[in-house]
């Protein structure tokens, strides 16, 4: 991630990552080892988590579900994506299928003359 971040400089990245790391952060019920670790390093390289709460989780066994599957974004790509959600529809993984839209917003200046 560090590599592409640097030679990235300046551009939006987004990153779907299978973490295996679990946090309160990204909406899971704890904070595991590697979720600390992951917490630091997307402190450390000012990355943003575009994960939303949910009641489904985007990782699920028989055993029972995580959110370890993370959607992570640097600071110029916030804004490109928008409707995070888990969805509902069964996948061919223990992963459950994360969707979202993509690209850039449009917003329109509003001026008003007094």
């Amino acid at each position: 991630m560090h590599a592409i971040i640097m030679h990235a400089n300046g551009v939006g990245i987004i990153f779907a990552v299978d973490s295996n790391a679990r946090s309160t952060a990204w909406h899971d019920v704890l904070t595991n080892r590697r979720g600390k670790a992951m917490e630091e390093l997307l402190i450390s390289r000012q990355l943003n988590i575009a994960n939303e709460e949910s009641c489904l989780t985007t990782f699920w066994t028989s055993r029972g579900g995580s959110n370890i599957d993370l959607t992570i974004l640097n600071n110029q790509a916030i804004g490109v994506i928008s409707g995070w959600a888990i969805h509902d529809r069964e996948g061919c993984s223990d992963q459950n299928i994360i969707k979202y839209g993509f690209g850039k917003l449009n917003r329109k200046e509003t001026t008003r003359e007094v």
